[in-house]
C-alpha cells in the first residue's frame, strides 16, 4: 500500500518551544514518533514532512497524487491564506484530512476561516498531538472505504 503523507506547514518545526500553552510541549519529532507508532497498528506507512515554504508543500501534495494513498495536513497559518494549497488538494483527489493541534475556533477570528476545509475530506482540531492520531485513523477509514467501493 502507498504511504499516507503527513504534511506540516510553517512554524511546526518549533513545536515544544513555541507557545506551549497553546500547542503543547511535544516536539515535531515526538509527534512523528506518535504517528509512526499509531500507523503501525493500522497497517499503514507514512511519509512525514515539514516545510516553512508554501511552494514546497504544494509540490509534496502534487507528488502525493502518484505516491500516496491519502494526505493528513497541518498547514499552520497557510490554512487561512493559501489558495494554492486548496487548489493542490482538490487537484490530487485523494482522501485528505486537515488537522490542527489547537481548537482554531476558540482563537483569533482570522483563524476561524479555513481555505483548505472545502478541499479535504474532513477537519480535526483541538486535541493536541492526538489530532494527528485522529486524522490518521480517519484516513485509514476513508482509504479502506475507497478500496471496497
Amino acid at each position: 500500500m502507498k504511504p499516507v503523507y503527513v504534511l506540516n506547514g510553517p512554524n511546526l518545526n518549533l513545536l515544544g518551544l513555541r507557545e506551549p500553552a497553546i500547542y503543547g510541549s511535544a516536539t515535531l519529532k515526538d509527534v512523528e514518533a506518535l504517528c509512526r507508532a499509531h500507523v503501525a497498528t493500522l497497517g499503514l506507512a507514512i511519509e512525514f514532512r515539514q516545510s516553512n515554504h508554501e511552494g514546497e508543500l504544494v509540490s509534496w501534495i502534487h507528488e502525493a497524487r502518484e505516491k500516496a494513498s491519502g494526505i493528513a495536513i497541518n498547514a499552520g497559518a497557510y490554512t487561512h491564506t493559501s489558495v494554492a494549497l486548496h487548489d493542490a488538494l482538490k487537484a490530487v483527489d485523494l482522501p485528505s484530512v486537515e488537522l490542527h493541534l489547537s481548537n482554531v475556533h476558540k482563537r483569533e477570528a482570522f483563524r476561524h476561516t479555513s481555505l483548505l476545509a472545502p478541499a479535504v475530506s474532513g477537519v480535526i482540531c483541538g486535541f493536541g498531538s492526538d489530532s494527528y492520531v485522529l486524522a490518521l485513523t480517519a484516513l485509514h477509514s476513508l482509504i479502506s472505504a475507497n478500496k471496497k467501493g
